[in-house]
């Protein structure tokens, strides 16, 4: 085959172009096979350096993947980056929805994290082995601008908790207390919390089947619930639940009532709790029930809701509450304190997820005792979400007014009376440990201890690679529904691609303006996530058409003039 060049109609120069990527790899299969530097010089008509070249970086060729005609190889990123990076912006998401803040510094990390978890799974290629992902300023800033997120913390600002920040507010809560004059039976915390209902310590032989099964789902057992008490601890309020699914199997095999779970049932795909459902709980549930307890127990009508940052608690709650409510007074935590003073982060949660493990052990041990079923057959075929419910509700109305009252030492320490409050805890872990044995599982107090951490919302890899499955999947049938909606007209590109700049700006003016910074970089990301993400893709979708539309139509024209070009030594047949 000789060297191809280009002879121009009604021209005698002949230009001599650049081999192309796939005319190199031919080359390297060539000489793959044992054929002669000389020969293919020969049949090229190339230069022996030249050659020598493209052999020397056949590695890199043979792995290229680039577009037909391409001559270079530009500097490619592996695929794997760009997952990380999808992951990496659900896990953002997920962090901002719990009301918390974080760094430049933890994003890096976290994203670190995951690209060696893909890495792991990842066949390797030299084009990988080779490529050092270091998480870079420069990558995070690029990741930024391909995103869109905005409102995180730089390095070297506080970003895990503010120590400074709560010891003023310990002062400034002290002051409403006293000049409202509330009781510690006035006083709420509520918060929210991920929960794995189905799950149990990772040594246990029923885990390690599962995760082997073709399909494991880790994130379908998920559901998020959203507890409160009083910080005197002798009144706890109906939890909400919000789970992926808003009518189970097992509810209409059993005809279940949802308003009588012991649970304010509702749902999304996501399974997290929305500024609706919350608004919801708070005047159907919450402000009923706190305004029968406080007149039973002849108590000024008046309390105190104490709640961080989340994006599901709005900043304007009043607005929502009827003038039958206005006894409600509500107060946030500063960001970055709720590690620090948020009473339901003080060891009550993860109280309640110990008690929920014990009853979900107990439920388990006595169904291998009293049935027939073993205790694989149980956990695979018939425990249920609706088992779930009610294990909930034991564990709930398990915690303690001890557990309860002393979530608020750190807040509110002339509340809670001297205690000694060593050795509690453990017990419950021993009792989970024993009923393990006792079923035959391999398990130990760290096993439990662990499987307790694992209920947060500290998502893993695999976790949030079922997440970004579900949304994008939930995305596209949204994205469906829309384009067949009668009546709307198709927005011109040049009009979205206006409102995204006008929209940075917006951006930029709130972060440089807005008062309650946390309450605005929070609205402006779940903005930024659910609608102008929305746009942004169809801008992408419409610009991948258009570089369809121009090469299908440059290949139609070259076809229509290709008489004129030709290669040399081709005869017009030949194209």
């Amino acid at each position: 085959m000789a060297p191809k060049k280009i002879k121009r109609a009604g021209s005698s120069a002949v230009i001599r172009q650049q081999p192309t990527i796939e005319l190199k790899k031919e080359i390297i299969a060539k000489h793959a096979r044992g054929m002669r530097v000389l020969d293919i010089v020969r049949e090229y008509g190339m230069s022996k350096s030249t050659i020598s070249t493209i052999l020397k970086k056949k590695e890199q060729l043979k792995e290229a993947n680039v577009s037909k005609g391409m001559t270079i190889i530009t500097k490619q990123r592996p695929q794997i980056i760009d997952e990380v990076e999808k992951l990496l912006l659900v896990y953002i998401n997920e962090k901002q929805l719990e009301g918390a803040s974080i760094s430049e510094a933890f994003i890096s990390e976290k994203a670190l994290q995951i690209y060696e978890d893909l890495k792991k799974k990842t066949p390797q290629t030299n084009a990988l082995s080779d490529f050092v992902f270091k998480a870079s300023r420069g990558w995070f800033e690029k990741f930024k601008h391909r995103t869109g997120i905005h409102s995180v913390i730089r390095h070297g600002e506080a970003a895990n908790s503010d120590k400074a920040g709560a010891e003023k507010f310990i002062l400034e809560f002290k002051k409403i207390i006293e000049e409202e004059s509330y009781v510690p039976q006035q006083v709420f915390n509520a918060d929210e919390t991920g929960l794995f209902w189905k799950k149990m310590p990772n040594k246990t032989y029923i885990t390690k089947e599962e995760k082997a099964l073709p399909g494991h789902k880790p994130m379908k057992d998920r559901l998020t619930l959203l507890l409160c008490g009083n910080a005197s601890g002798d009144f706890k309020l109906k939890p909400l639940l919000v789970y992926h699914s808003d009518n189970p199997r097992v509810f209409k095999k059993h005809n279940v009532i949802k308003q009588k779970l012991p649970v304010m049932w509702r749902s999304n795909s996501k399974a997290w709790v929305t500024r609706q459902f919350f608004v919801e709980w708070v005047t159907e549930v919450f402000a009923l029930a706190v305004k029968e307890y406080l007149e039973k127990n002849n108590l000024p009508l008046k309390c105190l809701l104490l709640l961080d940052n989340a994006p599901a608690h709005p900043p304007n709650i009043d607005e929502y509450l009827e003038e039958e409510f206005d006894f409600i007074q509500v107060r946030y935590l500063p960001p970055n304190t709720t590690p620090l003073l948020q009473p339901m982060d003080q060891q009550i949660i993860s109280n309640f997820k110990k008690l929920y493990t014990k009853a979900l052990f107990r439920k388990c041990f006595d169904i291998t005792n009293d049935t027939n079923l073993t205790l694989k057959e149980f956990w695979k075929n018939h425990f249920n979400i609706l088992n779930c419910v009610h294990l909930i509700d034991n564990a709930w109305n398990q915690v303690t007014y001890r557990t309860m009252n002393a979530g608020w030492m750190k807040l509110w320490p002339d509340c809670v009376p001297e205690r000694d409050f060593e050795g509690f805890e453990p017990e419950i872990v021993d009792e989970i440990v024993s009923l393990g044995q006792n079923m035959g599982l391999e398990v130990d107090n760290n096993d439990v201890e662990e499987l307790v951490e694992e209920h947060s919302n500290e998502l893993t890899t695999e976790e949030l690679q079922h997440l970004q499955a579900e949304q994008e999947k939930n995305l596209a049938e949204d994205m469906s529904s829309e384009g067949e909606e009668e009546g709307k007209e198709e927005v011109p590109s040049s009009v979205i691609k206006e409102m995204c700049a006008k929209w940075g700006e917006l951006q930029l003016f709130v972060e440089k303006s807005f008062p309650n910074s946390a309450v605005g970089s929070r609205s402006l990301n779940m903005f930024n996530d659910n609608v102008m993400s929305y746009y942004r893709k169809v801008l992408q979708k419409r610009q991948k058409q258009q570089t369809l539309d121009k090469f299908f139509s440059s290949t139609s024209k070259r076809q229509r003039t290709s008489p004129d070009v030709l290669m040399e030594g081709d005869s017009p047949s030949k194209q």
